[in-house]
């Protein structure tokens, strides 16, 4: 039985929405500044395939397609071994931005049945790739 998971965080940046936004669209570089991503393959204009890895030694393939790369919402729906979607919200405020991320899933597969045993242990993997997004999006928006 696939398992759902929904996460929600919001981020205060001292950068501009638009440096954020740019970084945030530019999947290929991901593996750059995102430890956690491991490869990114483009299928297509608005494809994508990501190799993603955590702290848990399991990796996840997940296949995007772009929803929206506008501001002040980029969004992608989601595939592969997750299925749903991902969405950053990004804001300016006073001091550079404001960014809600989104994310729903159903999880598929082997992970999606173990995935009643292990869901704390899954929610603390995906807190830390966050964790890596978060650290590595703010190096390359600052070096950018």
């Amino acid at each position: 039985m696939p398992a759902r998971y929904a996460f929600a965080e919001t981020w205060e940046l001292p950068m501009p929405a638009e440096a954020v936004r740019d970084v945030l669209v530019d999947l290929e570089c991901y593996p750059e500044w995102w430890p956690q991503v491991r490869a990114v393959a483009k299928l297509g204009e608005d494809d994508a395939l990501l190799v993603c890895r955590s702290a848990l030694p399991y990796e996840l393939e997940i296949e995007l397609h772009a929803v929206s790369r506008d501001l002040p919402t980029l969004e992608v729906e989601l595939g592969g071994d997750l299925d749903g979607f991902a969405r950053w919200t990004l804001t300016p405020t006073s001091r550079g931005s404001r960014m809600v991320f989104e994310q729903e899933v159903v999880v598929r597969g082997l992970l999606g049945q173990a995935s009643m045993l292990l869901r704390p242990v899954l929610s603390w993997n995906h807190r830390q790739m966050m964790l890596g997004c978060r650290q590595g999006l703010s190096a390359a928006v600052a070096g950018a």
